[in-house]
């Protein structure tokens, strides 16, 4: 994959309110560039990983519709536009081209990419949302 600068995008994670909303596991990208977003999770038997969700500037997507099972999901996104990168450390297959993936072990020996996911820990709600967002220009008194 791309080699892409760490550190030029930041992370924000809300967990939704509890209004009366639809539960899902939803990511929103407040970005100005177009993402590509895989998200990678425990089913019954196995780890599977599934992408491409291609999320325009500000906007949101569903990733897991309905209540949410799991406690943990992990998620990995690229900036098309500015080639950065949203990752972590929980490494899983992940491929160019739209994927469904079981398991996340020998990835490249399996013929897929390994690519590191970062954890979203939903405290067991039954609806969450990720935001993406973009750093905080220097000298705006944000942090």
């Amino acid at each position: 994959m791309k080699s892409v600068l760490s550190g030029l995008l930041s992370l924000m994670v809300l967990s939704a309110s509890n209004s009366v909303a639809k539960a899902d596991l939803r990511l929103c990208n407040k970005t100005d560039s177009q993402v590509g977003v895989a998200i990678g999770y425990k089913d019954k038997s196995d780890w599977v990983t599934e992408g491409w969700w291609n999320l325009a500037s500000n906007s949101c997507e569903t990733l897991v519709p309905g209540a949410l099972v799991s406690r943990y999901y992990y998620i990995y996104a690229v900036d098309y536009d500015e080639f950065g990168e949203w990752g972590g450390r929980a490494f899983m297959c992940t491929r160019e081209k739209e994927f469904t993936i079981r398991g996340i072990e020998d990835c490249v020996a399996r013929g897929f990419e390994r690519t590191g996911f970062f954890e979203i820990d939903t405290g067991e709600q039954s609806s969450w949302t990720v935001q993406l967002t973009e750093p905080v220009q220097q000298g705006t008194g944000g942090r």
